[in-house]
């Protein structure tokens, strides 16, 4: 018997200040980084899917974004 499966794990990358294209407000959207790797007897292996997204802590609008875009944001706030 083979047991096998996903794990998502979520990161927290850091915690910007924008404009939510929503809402409008301009308040804190943390930038998450969730990475699904693919686990054999429980073991995660490797990557199969990851994933970049910020949230607005006001109204909860998620938007998913490019890893490119990501770090170009992770840049601009001076966590890289």
């Amino acid at each position: 018997m083979v047991i096998f499966g996903f794990r998502t794990k979520v990161f927290v990358l850091a915690m910007l200040m924008l404009m939510c294209p929503r809402c409008g407000n301009s308040v804190a959207h943390p930038l998450h980084k969730a990475v699904t790797k693919f686990t054999l007897f429980f073991i995660p292996l490797f990557p199969v899917k990851i994933k970049h997204t910020t949230q607005c802590t006001f109204c909860g609008y998620t938007s998913q974004m490019s890893k490119d875009q990501a770090n170009q944001l992770l840049v601009q706030s001076g966590r890289r």
